[in-house]
């Protein structure tokens, strides 16, 4: 449930309750509003704030100046004043193993364009994670849409390294350029699909794997239009993180530039076949 309360002559934002913590803190953080936030999970066996969301509040306050974050011992209480947006190149940041590191993209894709300096961070963690959008599809889908808002100039996704659970050990580079103003943009018709692209991902396990997750896919695919294709990326040695999966990520394009994006990476005991299959269903 989401609460809030008017805060009287007091220039704090007065909130209630877990619910949209991310986006709480990104609006807080573009229009440098304070906000305190009671009853995180009050009534929950593990109270308080995840550890995810702790570690969201210290990104902000790594791409931050004069940041404030105050939270009681029980971490059902928090206080956050933001500061000034000054981004900078060389940051570092490691998103844990409980959410992937797509998770943390995405609000910082909100907060990063509005910086007094073009930024450079390297996020290490899970780069593809049920639980979040995969790093692939933050790459085809969510960059090429912020470059019709105008962020083109060297806004870049890079994946260095590849990690899934349980160890994580992936590592990602996001560049970031700022702009003065968005863009408008009119995308109101969807329009036809015109071709399918995609990447079947695998680390530590045989190569074999994203072979069959990538038949699967495009045996369901291709019924439907025929420009289907589907590469694979077997990553070995370093880059291939510290635990063994895989996975695959979809991106359909139309005629009108609208494009979408589904992936899925391999559940314990699923076969790659299913993976691809489920994958396709859901694009």
């Amino acid at each position: 449930e989401i609460s809030q309360q008017s805060g009287g002559m007091s220039k704090t934002l007065h909130l209630k309750g877990c619910s949209l913590f991310r986006h709480r803190v990104v609006a807080a953080t573009l229009s440098g509003k304070a906000i305190r936030i009671s009853d995180i999970r009050l009534d929950s066996d593990e109270p308080g704030l995840k550890d995810f969301e702790a570690s969201f509040l210290r990104l902000m306050e790594k791409i931050t100046n004069g940041s404030q974050i105050e939270i009681n011992d029980t971490g059902t209480k928090l206080r956050y004043k933001p500061g000034i947006i000054v981004g900078g190149m060389g940051l570092e940041h490691d998103c844990g193993k409980t959410r992937g590191i797509g998770w943390f993209v995405e609000g910082l894709l909100c907060v990063l364009p509005f910086a007094k300096h073009h930024v450079s961070i390297t996020l290490r963690g899970l780069t593809n994670d049920e639980t979040s959008i995969c790093v692939d599809t933050l790459r085809t889908v969510t960059l090429p849409l912020l470059r019709r808002f105008g962020i083109e100039q060297g806004l870049e996704l890079r994946v260095s390294k590849r990690g899934v659970r349980p160890d994580a050990g992936g590592e990602v580079q996001l560049v970031c350029p700022t702009v003065r103003e968005l863009k408008p943009i009119n995308l109101v018709e969807p329009g036809k699909i015109r071709r399918v692209r995609g990447v079947a991902y695998a680390t530590r396990v045989s190569p074999q794997m994203p072979n069959r997750v990538v038949d699967s896919a495009k045996g369901l695919l291709i019924k439907f239009l025929p420009d289907v294709y589907i590469y694979t990326d077997h990553s070995k040695g370093a880059a291939a993180g510290a635990s063994a999966g895989y996975g695959v990520s979809l991106v359909a394009e139309s005629v009108e530039g609208c494009i979408y994006g589904a992936d899925a990476p391999a559940m314990p005991g699923e076969l790659p076949e299913e993976v691809g299959v489920r994958a396709a269903k859901e694009l």
